[in-house]
C-alpha cells in the first residue's frame, strides 16, 4: 500500500506529511531548549555576587564555530536548490561541504571540552587556590597518600571570587604543587559548578543534535542518494525536511554563542 501525501501536498494543510511532522518535532525541540535557556537565566539571575564566571570560554573558537554553522546552513539550502534544479553534481558538492563544516564544528567543540577537563582548581592547605591546566603528574603522585606532585600552568589566587574571571596570559606561569599541600583537586567538568553544569548540558545536547544531523545528511549524501534517480521528488522532499532540522540546529547555536560566550 502506498503511503499518501509523501510527495503531493495534503488538501487540509497545503504541504506533504513529512514536512508537517518535522515542524511538529521542531516545536517540541523549541520547548526543550526553551526550558534549558530559561533554567540558565534563572540560575544566573539568582546567583550570589562574584559567583558567576565570566570569560571562561574561548570566544575566538566560539566565533569560528558560529561561522562554520552559518556557512553550513547556506550549503544545505544550496543542496536543496540543486535538487530542485536537478543538478546532481552541485547537490553532492553542497551536501558534502555541509558534512565537512559540521564535522569541523564538532572537532573544535571536542577541543574546547578537552581544555576544560585538563583545567584544574587545586585548593591548598594554606587557604590559597592554584588554578590552571595540568601539565604533568609525578609517577608517585597519590593524593590520598600525599605523595608526589603536580605541575600546572596557571596562577595562584587568594579567594574563589578571583577565579570568576580567568587571568591574563601574562599572569600564567608554571606552578609545582606537592600532594602534601593539596586539600582538594578538581577539574572543570560539569560537576565543578552550576555554570559548567548548564554549559555542558546545553552544548552537549546541541552536539548530539549535530551528530544526528550528520548521520541523516551523510546517509542522503552517500547511499541514500540513489533515490535521486529512482524517486527524485520524494528525495527532494527528504532533503528539504533534513534541511529544516539543520537550520534549527544552527539557530540554537546562534542563541547559545552570545548567552554562554559573550554575556
Amino acid at each position: 500500500m502506498e503511503i499518501p501525501y509523501t510527495i503531493q501536498p495534503r488538501p487540509d494543510t497545503g504541504t506533504y506529511n513529512a514536512k508537517i511532522g518535522m515542524w511538529l518535532f521542531l516545536a517540541s525541540e523549541v520547548m526543550l531548549f526553551g526550558g534549558l535557556f530559561s533554567s540558565y537565566i534563572l540560575l544566573r539571575v539568582g546567583a550570589p555576587a562574584d559567583t558567576w564566571p565570566h570569560g571562561w570560554l574561548n570566544v575566538p573558537l566560539g566565533t569560528i564555530n558560529t561561522a562554520l554553522l552559518s556557512l553550513s546552513a547556506i550549503t544545505t539550502l544550496l543542496a536543496w536548490v540543486a535538487c530542485k534544479t536537478k543538478n546532481y553534481g552541485r547537490f553532492k558538492l553542497c551536501h558534502g561541504l555541509t558534512l565537512l563544516l559540521a564535522v569541523t564544528f564538532l572537532g573544535i567543540k571536542a577541543y574546547e571540552y578537552r581544555d576544560k577537563f585538563l583545567h584544574y582548581e587545586v585548593r591548598l592547605t594554606d587557604g590559597r587556590i592554584a588554578d590552571g591546566h595540568l601539565e604533568e603528574k609525578s609517577k608517585d603522585f597519590d593524593l590520598a597518600k600525599k605523595t608526589g606532585e603536580v605541575v600546572l600552568h596557571g596562577r595562584i589566587v587568594g579567594s574563589q571570587a578571583e577565579l570568576m574571571t580567568h587571568g591574563k596570559a601574562a599572569d600564567m606561569k608554571e606552578i609545582k604543587v606537592a600532594a602534601a599541600d593539596i586539600k582538594r583537586m578538581q577539574n572543570y567538568g560539569p560537576w565543578h559548578n552550576t555554570y559548567l553544569a548548564i554549559y555542558f548540558v546545553l552544548t552537549g545536547l546541541h552536539a548530539l543534535h549535530i551528530i544526528g544531523g550528520i548521520l541523516i545528511i551523510g546517509y542522503y549524501w552517500g547511499p541514500g542518494s540513489a533515490m535521486w534517480f529512482t524517486n527524485h521528488e520524494l528525495f527532494t522532499n527528504r532533503i528539504e525536511v533534513s534541511g529544516l532540522f539543520w537550520h534549527f540546529v544552527d539557530l540554537v547555536w546562534i542563541f547559545l554563542f552570545p548567552v554562554l560566550y559573550l554575556m
